[in-house]
């Protein structure tokens, strides 16, 4: 059966309130954790966004359950032997139940250093390079690299977990996914494509594939669809451009061709179990391993509870 985990959204909520929801997560029988990771929120009114690597340093004191970061971009932002010194503490500090998910990004975070933002193949390539440099990192000697993208001079890391951290990689698209088949220990999307899932697994095998979805629990439909039309109507935006949109006040803008009804229609809102149960075996269908389901709004003991009295148990019994 498919594994449920809870997605943290950064981009909703500060850290304290992130650390409350992953012990209310795990309470109410969620196996594992989400968490994103980004330097703006898609929105203005989303009106977050911590630094994921403290959160999830502070998130391994205060629960057990195995973390992903869902995505990160080691490209453009933040140098891959940064981010391998983070993923490796982060692995010690969850005790080895840390996966680092990478993607290659979106102008909205990767644009603040004033870089160019490449094409989707440069990108790819980018990527490619990046988590070779991380893996050469988690052998725990030193290394010296000089590639098409990236530079790293007698670089070493000493905190290290017992075993390499895993690295699934993200895609929207069937290059990313051929990619993320060569290189990826699983693979991460948004989307219940299993063309995509083929395609990472004829090059991957049988490794595990992530999905995350939205949804917004609330009393009544017209409820939730206006809270997530509020927050969250940027993840129905066509085309690339979720990917190249610079700053949260372009995002605005571009969505207001995008109604509460079609919000509805994508998420689902309200307090009817069975679409949430279909949603998850939408996924499962697709080839996912694990779903990662994320409350959008304010509401999350009303979910909780839900989830605990109501949606798990009904997850159990099919």
């Amino acid at each position: 059966m498919v594994s449920v985990g809870y997605f943290l959204s950064c981009e909703s909520f500060g850290p304290h309130e992130l650390l409350r929801q992953a012990r209310m997560a795990e309470q109410a029988g969620f196996e594992r954790l989400w968490i994103s990771d980004h330097f703006h929120p898609w929105l203005d009114e989303q009106g977050n966004s911590p630094f994921v690597w403290s959160v999830i340093g502070a998130l391994s004191q205060v629960t057990s359950l195995p973390i992903t970061t869902a995505v990160t971009c080691p490209t453009i932002r933040t140098h891959p032997a940064v981010i391998a010194q983070a993923a490796a503490t982060a692995a010690v500090q969850c005790q080895g139940g840390f996966v680092l998910g990478v993607g290659s990004g979106e102008a909205l975070n990767e644009h603040i250093t004033g870089d160019r933002w490449p094409p989707a193949e440069l990108r790819l390539s980018m990527l490619d390079e990046a988590c070779e440099i991380i893996r050469k990192l988690f052998t725990g000697e030193e290394i010296t690299h000089r590639g098409q993208h990236y530079t790293v001079e007698n670089a070493r890391l000493y905190t290290l977990p017992e075993q390499p951290v895993p690295i699934y990689v993200s895609a929207f698209g069937p290059q990313a996914a051929r990619l993320a088949g060569r290189i990826g220990d699983g693979f991460c999307s948004a989307m219940p494509d299993p063309d995509l899932v083929n395609t990472f697994r004829d090059r991957a095998g049988n490794k595990p594939a992530q999905v995350g979805v939205k949804l917004c629990w609330a009393d009544t439909e017209e409820e939730g669809k206006a809270t997530a039309h509020r927050l969250w109507r940027n993840e129905l935006l066509p085309g690339t451009l979720g990917q190249t949109l610079p700053t949260p006040r372009d995002f605005d803008p571009a969505t207001t061709l995008i109604t509460e009804r079609m919000v509805g229609e994508q998420f689902p809102c309200g307090s009817d179990p069975q679409r949430v149960l279909d949603t998850v075996q939408q996924f499962e269908d697709a080839g996912f391993d694990e779903v990662y389901l994320q409350q959008i709004g304010p509401e999350q003991e009303k979910f909780f509870e839900a989830w605990s009295r109501e949606l798990r148990p009904r997850l159990q019994r099919r």
